[in-house]
């Protein structure tokens, strides 16, 4: 995990964490083809966790989700808050496990993967093209960022899987059990999307087909939650919506489509 000594790159998030809060992203990651493929492929399988917070739990369970498809996986935690490494160092299990002080340059590693949670979020929209860059600019050539947020629980939560060839997908994982309306994700999406949930806007037009799809399948709700979810998916397929992921991963309360078809409207800020 060596790389040459950089000045961390980025501002201190809130810091808020718990434990299996990211559970739905470590999910994603452990089975989604592109990642698993990407993972096995590596010669160096290098995995960063960018601003895990005031605890580094949810790096430690990253790591765990992420052995079960590679056994060498190497994951390391970058905080730009030095006391916040220094908790962390108790967690440390080298040279499967580690953290450093680092921001969006990486600390000078190469990592093949970076999962970026509720980073961006504290920042303007018009910096998440640069943020995206400083990353990708520091990653492998066949790197992946999934870049997102959450809920405080792990209820909520979206991401967004960026290459070098710009952001590809937009995944939304719901909690079905809790959950009103579809809609209720929007407070979660990604720092590119959030405000972009307004008419005119196509991810807009997706959370409101979605809240359609949701109340038009409420009779499925006597099956049970993911059967009425499931067929919400499929009454959205229906109305032309692309959706990438398969039925067993609708179950889940997942939802994957191209950013194409989310993309804001006007291209300025974000591809």
């Amino acid at each position: 995990m060596a790389g040459r000594a950089l000045k961390p790159v980025g501002a201190p998030t809130r810091g808020t964490t718990n434990p299996n809060r990211l559970r739905r992203v470590d999910r994603w990651l452990a089975s989604d083809p592109a990642v698993t493929r990407l993972l096995r492929r590596a010669d160096e399988p290098l995995v960063v966790d960018l601003g895990y917070g005031a605890s580094p739990v949810t790096t430690v369970e990253m790591a765990r989700w992420l052995r079960s498809v590679r056994r060498d996986v190497r994951v390391l935690g970058l905080e730009i808050d030095a006391e916040r490494v220094a908790v962390a160092q108790t967690r440390v299990d080298k040279p499967w496990l580690d953290f450093r002080r680092g921001g969006f340059e990486l600390a000078g590693t190469r990592p093949v993967l970076v999962r970026a949670f509720n980073v961006l979020r504290q920042y303007d929209e018009a910096e998440v093209p640069g943020a995206w860059s400083l990353m990708l600019d520091a990653m492998a050539p066949d790197g992946l960022l999934v870049e997102g947020t959450c809920d405080e629980i792990g209820r909520l939560s979206t991401w967004v899987a960026v290459g070098h060839d710009g952001p590809r997908t937009l995944t939304l994982s719901v909690h079905l059990g809790s959950l009103e309306r579809p809609s209720t994700v929007a407070e979660r999406l990604p720092k590119a999307l959030i405000h972009r949930n307004v008419p005119g806007e196509r991810v807009h037009e997706l959370l409101s087909a979605l809240d359609v799809c949701w109340a038009t399948a409420a009779p499925h709700q006597n099956f049970g939650v993911r059967a009425r979810w499931t067929h919400t998916v499929h009454l959205l397929t229906g109305r032309g919506w692309p959706v990438l992921n398969r039925p067993s991963r609708w179950r889940l309360g997942e939802l994957t489509v191209p950013w194409s078809a989310v993309a804001p409207s006007d291209r300025g800020l974000v591809p």
